[in-house]
């Protein structure tokens, strides 16, 4: 079934009504030709909630629709992900949104690092951002999130970490790192409720000085096995084994 995000003040529960407007409207009177009565899914992108809806009218820039019910939260992780994100090389970045969207993630910070290789200015930075956020909403509609995951601006090693200070958990996979048997503690001991960041180096993997300040922030580096993973791998593997505890 289609999904649709809309703005919170697009649903009237009292009138059980939901208008859908923008591009939206031309995906599916034209390019989905949907029918009058026809059903899809709408979310708010901020309550978690699913809003189940059946066509009732095509206006000229808008489509008017029935609020037929509302179904509570049950596709969210029971914790919030923030994962930072070490900017990489090319168009990776837009695929690590994709999926770690679709694995659950709650926000994802691109951060410069000392061996990242892209470099962004403002301008730049702006147009990116807004790419990155575009390609969150259309992985959250695929994956039929209940929220539309945040990308935020760019910060230092320094800022993410001081930003990452009031989480629970704080991860940093790091080559040198051994002792799987620690790994396992560490995600074992999850807890729903959580807030849980998750830091991944670039291509060039983490200064030893980012570590040495990691460290001293209360940042915990762990291993994820013998084998060295891309950046685009490793946030990937977090995110799935994190996914795997907290929902079986």
């Amino acid at each position: 079934m289609y999904q649709f995000f809309v703005e919170p003040g697009q649903i009237n529960i009292n009138d059980k009504r939901v208008i859908i407007m923008g591009r939206d409207v031309n995906h599916i009177r034209n390019v989905l030709r949907m029918k009058i009565g026809e059903e899809f899914n709408v979310s708010n992108g901020q309550d978690g909630r699913e809003y189940r809806c059946g066509i009732a009218a095509f206006e000229e820039e808008s489509v008017v629709c029935e609020l037929r019910f509302i179904k509570e939260d049950q596709v969210e992780l029971p914790v919030k992900i923030t994962l930072f994100q070490g900017l990489p090389k090319g168009d990776k970045m837009e695929l690590i949104i994709q999926k770690a969207v679709e694995l659950g993630v709650t926000e994802i910070v691109p951060v410069a690092m000392k061996r990242c290789v892209t470099r962004l200015d403002a301008k730049k930075e702006a147009s990116r951002i807004a790419r990155w956020q575009a390609i969150a909403e259309a992985a959250a509609k695929q994956s039929k999130r209940g929220v539309i995951p945040r990308v935020s601006g760019v910060m230092t090693f320094c800022e993410a970490v001081k930003q990452s200070s009031d989480m629970d958990v704080r991860f940093v996979p790091y080559e040198l790192a051994e002792d799987m048997a620690h790994t396992r503690e560490l995600f074992g001991a999850l807890k729903p409720g959580q807030r849980i960041a998750v830091f991944i180096g670039p291509e060039g993997g983490f200064d030893e000085g980012e570590i040495d300040l990691a460290r001293e922030n209360g940042v915990e580096p762990i291993t994820l096995g013998r084998r060295i993973l891309r950046t685009e791998t490793a946030g990937f593997t977090v995110l799935a084994w994190i996914g795997y505890l907290m929902e079986s």
